[in-house]
């Protein structure tokens, strides 16, 4: 009888193991604001890789994929090495980053830099993996680590859910060693509770060509770095919005650690900040960086003791309150907590959210324990 009863439970057991794989391949939520209504990979039959040549793979082909992480897929190694000259802009002691000299950067923009003459670092860091049209990528629990290389949308793609992974060691003593998530002429592109470490350029970037609407939420960029451009532990390559016609909703993510370009927007940016956490700031750092043809509405954030949450006001920016007649709804104060002024009166501004604005709520002090992986 004993005998029967373990079989029986093992049969239950194994019963229900599909049940619980079926569950880790479904999105948590929805996107909010401008990627409203993004289905990624849908109901497309899940797939687990289980080498590095199988998660390029399932990414980059043309069918329509939900691709679940459940372990480290580590790139470093996986395209050698290579050596080039570079240069040291910021300094040259064992904190600072050192610039590769890309496209001949140091020699255009930095020609009095003190020069590196040989720097060796991991190729696989330089261009992030390529991710095709109408894919899901799924983290399950705090398993789905992508080490070395950098996820990439570019070229006319679309439709692409990212959730739950964490982007991690690419080059970061060195910048022009790669980023960790890139958006370029794309469309329709979910980043949700996705972490980003130890990257040697942007944590995220939307490049110069158009990247259509976009939603980044509750997302961990963590600048903790034993390499800087500001020598001093705290990352500055953080966000960057350049599109030329982007319209960007950022929504409850966690900043920390970082010492400037976060974000940074310029190009033809709508951007919605919302609800986002801005902590443990370089003191001689900044938060934002608003250029010429950006236009922000920042609503419900919080700056917990950062001196300076914008550097650069050469854009658009809306802070207040009155957006009833744009939204139906009444924008929320930023709070401020031992911080810099964070003010803008651009009011026009909100007619470029009207139904696409995500909800906003009166309190993010929240977002540190919610934002990144593991979360969901």
């Amino acid at each position: 009888m004993q005998r029967f009863v373990i079989a029986l439970l093992g049969a239950s057991a194994a019963l229900a193991a599909p049940t619980a794989s079926i569950k880790r391949a479904t999105v948590s939520g929805s996107a909010e604001g401008f990627a409203a209504g993004v289905t990624g990979g849908g109901d497309a039959t899940a797939v687990t890789p289980t080498s590095t040549d199988e998660l390029v793979s399932y990414l980059g082909d043309s069918e329509p994929r939900v691709i679940i992480l459940n372990q480290e897929f580590d790139f470093t190694d996986s395209e050698g090495t290579t050596t080039s000259a570079g240069c040291s802009p910021w300094g040259t002691g064992s904190q600072c980053q050192i610039a590769i000299n890309q496209n001949d950067w140091c020699t255009n923009y930095e020609p009095d830099a003190p020069t590196v003459s040989s720097i060796t670092y991991n190729k696989a860091g330089v261009e992030g993996i390529t991710v095709a049209s109408d894919k899901t990528i799924i983290g399950e629990g705090s398993k789905g680590v992508i080490k070395g290389k950098g996820l990439r949308m570019a070229n006319g793609v679309s439709n692409i859910i990212i959730q739950n992974i964490h982007v991690t060691e690419i080059n970061p003593e060195y910048v022009w060693g790669g980023d960790g998530i890139t958006i370029d002429g794309a469309d329709m592109i979910w980043i949700d509770h996705v972490k980003t470490s130890l990257i040697g350029r942007q944590h995220i970037v939307l490049g110069t060509e158009s990247s259509g609407k976009v939603t980044i939420s509750n997302s961990e960029i963590d600048g903790t770095t034993s390499w800087s451009a500001q020598c001093n532990a705290y990352h500055y390559w953080s966000v960057l919005f350049l599109g030329s016609d982007d319209q960007v909703t950022f929504k409850g993510n966690y900043i920390h650690n970082t010492s400037g370009r976060g974000p940074k927007v310029g190009g033809k940016t709508v951007l919605h900040a919302v609800n986002n956490y801005w902590g443990n700031i370089d003191p001689t750092g900044h938060a934002f960086e608003i250029d010429s043809g950006a236009y922000i509405l920042a609503e419900g954030n919080t700056f917990d003791s950062v001196k300076t949450p914008v550097s650069t006001l050469e854009g658009k920016l809306y802070t207040g309150t009155d957006c009833s007649s744009a939204l139906g709804r009444a924008c929320v104060e930023n709070t401020l907590t031992g911080s810099g002024d964070f003010s803008g009166t651009a009011s026009d501004v909100l007619s470029s959210f009207s139904s696409k604005a995500a909800a906003a709520d009166k309190d993010a002090s929240g977002v540190p324990s919610s934002a990144g992986i593991g979360k969901i």
